[in-house]
């Protein structure tokens, strides 16, 4: 039996919209995914399916609309299939709390720009010391040993650094998102 090839909307001038708008929210609806489905692989693969329903979908999304908030409930209802017809994934999760988790995955994603945004202004009121400090330790993904051994600096000196800056970014955080609010 030769595999069916998956059937694709006629060229509407709209695929380098579709394109752009999955580049962009590539992340985001993996990251959505991830919190379903608990394992990478899974997400990644998930998420491909889901892709290509978007594409043979695209024709029903309607321009100037929220494209995640879209391709989302389409990768919420592929995560429901492969959840069914997998049972190898640690996590199965019946539909009701799979669409509670999903909502609110959902409304977490609405207000990550806004929190990203808050936390490098917070950031950029570090001092350089301590900007240089969290970008090695975070950025570089080497983690904090060997980020002391580079810097020839006790391990624990380094965790004490950076749960004090933690602690200065979660407060300006804080009280630039109620700033927001207000």
């Amino acid at each position: 039996m030769v595999p069916r090839r998956p059937s694709f909307p006629p060229a509407s001038g709209r695929h380098e919209e579709f394109v752009a708008l999955l580049t962009a929210s590539h992340r985001k609806l993996l990251g959505y995914l991830l919190s379903l489905l608990g394992r990478w692989h899974d997400a990644e693969d998930v998420l491909q399916r889901a892709s290509v329903l978007m594409w043979q979908k695209f024709d029903t999304f309607e321009p100037d609309t929220d494209f995640v908030a879209w391709a989302s409930t389409i990768a919420f209802y592929e995560a429901k299939n492969f959840q069914r017809l997998t049972a190898r994934s640690p996590l199965q999760f019946d539909d009701d709390l799979l669409a509670a988790l999903s909502a609110e995955r959902l409304e977490d994603l609405s207000h990550q720009q806004r929190r990203l945004a808050a936390l490098q202004l917070c950031v950029d009121q570090l001092g350089t010391t301590e900007r240089d400090l969290v970008r090695a330790a975070y950025e570089k993904h080497g983690g904090v040993a060997a980020l002391a051994t580079r810097l020839n600096r006790a391990p624990q000196t380094l965790y004490n650094k950076l749960n004090h800056i933690r602690r200065l970014l979660a407060f300006c955080l804080q009280q630039r998102l109620e700033e927001e609010r207000a």
